[in-house]
């Protein structure tokens, strides 16, 4: 990326975050964030080795999805990710997939490099990471940072360790054999003990598991029925989340041959 880009990058960040409820330094909740300001969020378990989340539009509706199995941490990555995705690229065509590579910045592709940029301006902006330092670890400039620094900096901004760590490594807070020390501690010490040590979120380290879905889903969820790309069973299950029942919809159904596509497969849908 250019320097003129990482800037267009750094401002779009900062007018999103600007729209978002911040505590002392951090974003409180990016997930009701995305819902207040109408973007459709979808979260959902599909497992720890499946993709992470993607984006499409649907009309005049932004559909984010995200993996629940991965670790709150990274799934609050995952979604600034995808924001910046919506932000930077997004065209209504085509969904952006994204797995662990492309999250992990590993990816060729540009747009992942820019869309993980946006994410940690978002979630980490280098002037509330100055005033982090500067207020909160007095020590930094005589001792550097210690691992229980870096679960507090995570606690505070709400992000996992390897994202702090590569965070700080950007902005020069750290260099490459702080960085490789403090990987060594967070090995050592496992990130859920220094979070605990420190009286931090621990739940930023485990996986939510959760299953959270707009009401608005339930006109995508019987359109896949009606057309045959999702079974009679699954409809079934997406309906108990909102305590209903096939009785309560039947007047929206057509009845027709189901389909043998299970549960995780009705994500891919939407693109319907």
């Amino acid at each position: 990326m250019t320097s003129s880009r990482k800037r267009d990058i750094r401002r779009q960040a900062g007018a999103f975050r600007e729209k978002c409820k911040i505590s002392r330094y951090g974003i409180i909740d990016l997930f009701k964030e995305c819902e207040r300001l109408d973007y459709k969020l979808i979260r959902y378990p599909l497992g720890e080795n499946s993709d992470l989340g993607f984006t499409l539009k649907r009309e005049d509706d932004i559909i984010i999805f995200i993996n629940t199995s991965i670790r709150l941490s990274r799934e609050i990555f995952t979604l600034a990710h995808e924001i910046g995705h919506v932000i930077l690229h997004f065209n209504g065509e085509q969904p952006f997939i994204e797995n662990n590579v492309t999250i992990a910045g590993q990816s060729e592709d540009e747009k992942e490099h820019e869309a993980n940029y946006f994410a940690a301006c978002l979630l980490m902006p280098s002037d509330e990471v100055d005033r982090f330092i500067d207020l909160e670890l007095p020590d930094y400039e005589k001792n550097g940072l210690s691992g229980m620094d870096i679960a507090r900096i995570m606690s505070e901004f709400n992000v996992s360790y390897d994202v702090a760590l590569n965070r700080l490594a950007s902005l020069e807070k750290i260099d490459g054999n702080q960085k490789i020390q403090l990987e060594t501690v967070r090995s050592e010490k496992r990130v859920g003990n220094l979070l605990r040590s420190i009286g931090g979120n621990a739940r930023l380290n485990t996986a939510g598991n959760e299953i959270v879905i707009p009401y608005e889903y339930i006109d995508y969820v019987i359109y896949n029925y009606n057309h045959n790309v999702i079974p009679r069973e699954t409809l079934e299950k997406v309906l108990e989340c909102y305590h209903l029942s096939m009785d309560d919809i039947s007047d929206r159904l057509i009845e027709s041959p189901e389909a043998d596509d299970d549960l995780d497969d009705l994500i891919g849908g939407l693109e319907d």
